[in-house]
């Protein structure tokens, strides 16, 4: 059991959950989790749209054959956390200009420019994990409810 000082005093909100690397997978990822953050109670334009470019990287860049990839979502205060993870830890994300005719390469740019933060982790081999961060204002919308 952890030391008093080391437990939190409220229960995290938290939603996980593993889906198949395709673009149904992805889409549902982004269904799921506005479910979700309807459910707390919580603003879902911006983390519905980080959520289902992450869901696209992952189900794009980070398939790999038999292997799903994870959506967790967490509040912790006023910020919600929304991590992907999948198993293509030799392919790391980074936001490079899209030419001006392409059709896709927009996504990373678009997390950047919703996101308060982002970042990615490394995991346990062959794990990589894409993670942001959306704050909201104190007395914001009502959570957990």
């Amino acid at each position: 059991m952890a030391a008093p000082e080391n437990q939190l005093a409220t229960p995290v909100p938290h939603f996980s959950v593993r889906l198949s690397p395709t673009p149904r997978g992805a889409r549902l990822a982004r269904l799921l989790a506005e479910q979700q953050l309807r459910t707390w109670g919580m603003p879902l334009e911006r983390p519905t749209q980080i959520v289902a470019e992450l869901a696209a990287n992952a189900a794009t860049h980070g398939r790999v054959s038999g292997r799903d990839f994870q959506l967790l979502l967490y509040l912790v205060g006023h910020t919600l956390r929304i991590e992907v993870t999948d198993t293509r830890g030799d392919r790391l994300p980074r936001p490079q200009p899209p030419s001006p005719e392409g059709e896709s390469g927009r996504g990373l740019l678009l997390v950047e420019a919703l996101a308060d933060r982002w970042g990615v982790t490394h995991g346990r081999h062959p794990r990589k994990t894409v993670w942001a961060e959306v704050s909201f204002p104190a007395g914001g919308p009502q959570r957990c409810r």
